[in-house]
């Protein structure tokens, strides 16, 4: 599986498609952190970028999965020892991929978006909302893949439309209802990040594994 998931990264890279996400998010950053934010409000500035990342890493994970050809797919599933394995590794690999961008937009943010590293409880939340985010835009890309959605327009349209509707229900008093993205950015800019993390961290991480586990539920039907 691991040796499968490896390989499935190398595919990616030597693809290229690695480098469509690469730009996008290059663009996103260079945009978010023209200029440092100022003092106080630096855990907001890093918040911001740990939500807006999320559909970029989201088509990352898309993409990753969707390098290997159907066929390939259903003989890396035999060799690998069964479906279960073959999906595991492509999480896996997709996982990989959104941690290596994500590290990215941190440690841009940290060293060019930032006047001052946030310190204690408020770095600490931070770093719980980024692998929050690359844990959504996992679950949001595996949900839009070629192995649940065929058609690429479709593809492209469910995991864009699904962000847009992440942001709508978690602005909304319903935020519950959704990965409260929005309202990890309103709580950061008003200084309660770190009161409001153990909430908005439980909601967010149910929502991912609920959409991990309905990703694998699908997968049962389908190649």
């Amino acid at each position: 599986m691991i040796a499968l998931a490896a390989f499935r990264v190398a595919a990616y890279v030597r693809s290229h498609r690695v480098y469509q996400a690469l730009l996008a998010i290059l663009a996103l950053l260079a945009i978010l952190h023209g200029s440092r934010a100022p003092g106080g409000l630096e855990a907001a500035a890093l918040t911001d970028s740990a939500a807006l990342i999320i559909p970029f890493l989201a088509w990352a994970a898309r993409s990753l999965l969707d390098t290997e050809p159907d066929r390939q797919r259903e003989l890396s599933a035999t060799l690998a020892g069964g479906r279960r394995r073959e999906l595991a590794a492509g999480l896996l690999a997709a996982l990989a991929a959104c941690v290596a961008f994500d590290a990215l937009a941190l440690g841009w943010g940290l060293l060019l978006g930032v006047s001052a590293t946030p310190q204690g409880a408020e770095l600490a939340a931070v770093l719980a909302l980024h692998a929050l985010a690359i844990l959504t835009g996992l679950a949001l890309g595996a949900l839009t893949s070629r192995a649940i959605l065929p058609s690429p327009a479709v593809s492209i349209m469910a995991l864009v439309g699904g962000f847009l509707a992440m942001l709508m229900v978690s602005a909304s008093p319903l935020h519950w209802l959704s990965v409260p993205v929005t309202a990890w950015m309103r709580a950061a800019n008003s200084g309660l990040l770190a009161d409001r993390l153990p909430a908005l961290a439980a909601a967010s991480l149910a929502w991912c594994l609920i959409g991990l586990a309905a990703y694998a539920w699908l997968r049962r039907t389908r190649p």
